[in-house]
């Protein structure tokens, strides 16, 4: 069982080195890609079923025992996540059958995806914190060649402004690895949580927690060092987007997730509390720089940022039901922001630009498509019955228990502001007519037709079953967010496949 671990690592390698063998035969490389992303799904499930049965998952490559070899794990949290790259990557791969063009599907687009999709998996899967440190560069060197692929003027700005911030961030992150190595003497996650309440410098482990802090925070694009995400998102063509802002910053948030609640624990009222702050200025950053924009994808890249810090809020508060209510919240986001962005990406098959002022009429030409925007965005803005709602509630009442009223009242505004945002969108593209007076003839159910519309509807209709089938769904964020708070199964299995 312990080797299905890899399999959401190898299988995207191999089809995406196929891929790049095979780079003229484009339907080749659809079919791996197809495969690639179907593989990393179905494994996840997989690995849904056995931890949830049995526990961590352990493996240690190489036969080398943990603390000294490489560890792969899986608790639900992994497994969970690992499900949901290989969905998205799956929604995604579909949709770009029709949104890609051929000169980027030339130049290795798809095995580019499938190299993004197994560095995201092998962060969600490793036991080791500078091997998060690898999956993080595998990522960024993937994402920055989608993002600049077409070298467009834009493209290349935002391209560059992206890994720029995103290798001071890897800089950071190094660096810490380094001082925390020296200060601990393992790097192994599992074997941290047990040597650094004994190190003898607690000074120095809360500098080390506080660069890590700011490295993930970078990566996850958490206030103050956000700008990077809204200046680089909206520049790659749509189904790029979409994959960036469904899984990367969600790797970043699992990061922080990940280190402050099995590493660095020793003083949460202090290390917590910051992060609680911070998860309430992005909230309320993010949603107030989305109003202020005009253009369709910049003001869901601020919306990004905005409910970052919704995610990051259960963390700050660390608490079972605060953790639990961060996990269920990170499943809908990514679900709701990925769908968001495709829609984005049907709209500009048909429309010259994506400002507000220049768009119009859609709910006109097809009531059906204003209906797949309306769901996630309103789930966005956390109104029931949809699965934002139930994130959100959660949230809040883990954070009353606990008597933080102020980030409640942070995510109450931000929550109302999110919705007015969203219904300024539905207002502009969809309600009002059309501007330039022209009929909106959008892609038809055939062959092409289908890849753009089955992924939206099916992240949609996602939107709505979370909403209706919140016991089971929730029951499963609680397990994961129970396993976060008490590690201590997670550090028995590895440390003890160690032994």
């Amino acid at each position: 069982m312990a080797n299905l671990l890899i399999l959401p690592i190898i299988l995207p390698f191999f089809a995406a080195a196929l891929g790049l063998l095979w780079r003229t035969q484009r339907r080749l490389q659809r079919l791996l890609s197809l495969l690639g992303a179907a593989g990393i799904f179905a494994t996840g499930i997989a690995l849904i079923s056995v931890v949830r049965q049995s526990g961590p998952l352990v493996l240690a490559v190489g036969g080398w025992p943990a603390p000294f070899g490489i560890t792969l794990v899986a608790d639900l949290l992994s497994a969970i996540l690992v499900t949901l790259t290989g969905g998205i990557g799956l929604a995604v791969v579909v949709f770009s059958f029709s949104a890609i063009d051929a000169q980027r599907e030339r130049f290795a687009y798809f095995p580019l995806l499938l190299i993004l999709l197994m560095g995201v998996c092998g962060a969600f899967l490793t036991g080791d914190i500078f091997n998060l440190y690898v999956w993080f560069e595998v990522l960024l060197i993937a994402s920055f060649v989608l993002l600049a692929l077409g070298s467009e003027r834009a493209q290349m700005e935002g391209a560059i402004k992206y890994v720029t911030i995103n290798l001071i961030s890897s800089m950071l992150f190094l660096v810490a690895v380094g001082l925390l190595y020296a200060e601990a003497g393992t790097l192994n996650m599992a074997d941290l949580s047990q040597v650094i309440p004994q190190a003898p410098n607690p000074g120095l482990i809360a500098a080390i927690a506080a660069l890590f802090l700011v490295a993930f925070g970078i990566k996850a694009a958490m206030f103050p060092l956000y700008f990077w995400l809204p200046a680089a998102y909206h520049t790659p063509p749509p189904v790029v987007s979409a994959v960036f802002a469904g899984l990367l910053t969600k790797v970043g948030v699992y990061a922080l997730l990940r280190m402050f609640t099995l590493v660095f624990v020793g003083d949460v009222g202090y290390t917590h509390a910051i992060i609680l702050t911070l998860a309430g200025v992005t909230m309320v950053v993010g949603v107030l720089g989305a109003l202020a924009q005009s253009e369709l994808r910049r003001i869901l890249s601020f919306l990004i940022v905005s409910h970052i810090g919704f995610a990051v809020m259960g963390l700050g508060l660390y608490t079972p039901a605060g953790l639990s209510g961060a996990v269920f919240y990170i499943v809908e986001d990514m679900i709701v922001l990925t769908g968001l962005f495709l829609v984005a990406g049907i709209i500009d098959q048909v429309a010259p630009d994506d400002d507000l002022r220049n768009l119009g009429g859609f709910y006109a030409a097809a009531p059906l498509f204003g209906l797949l925007f309306l769901l996630p965005a309103l789930s966005l803005a956390g109104v029931p019955p949809l699965s934002g709602f139930f994130a959100k509630l959660a949230l809040l009442r883990a954070s009353v228990a606990i008597g933080q009223y102020g980030i409640v009242a942070a995510a109450i505004c931000t929550s109302v502001l999110t919705l007015l945002a969203v219904t300024r969108m539905w207002s502009e593209v969809f309600w009002k007519p059309n501007p330039r007076q022209e009929a909106i003839v959008l892609p038809r159910f055939g062959a092409q037709g289908l890849a753009l519309w089955l992924p939206v509807i099916v992240l949609a209709g996602l939107v709505v079953v979370l909403g209706l089938a919140v016991g089971p769904a929730f029951g499963l964020a609680s397990a994961a967010g129970q396993q976060l708070f008490d590690p201590s199964v997670y550090v028995r299995a590895v440390l003890g496949a160690g032994q």
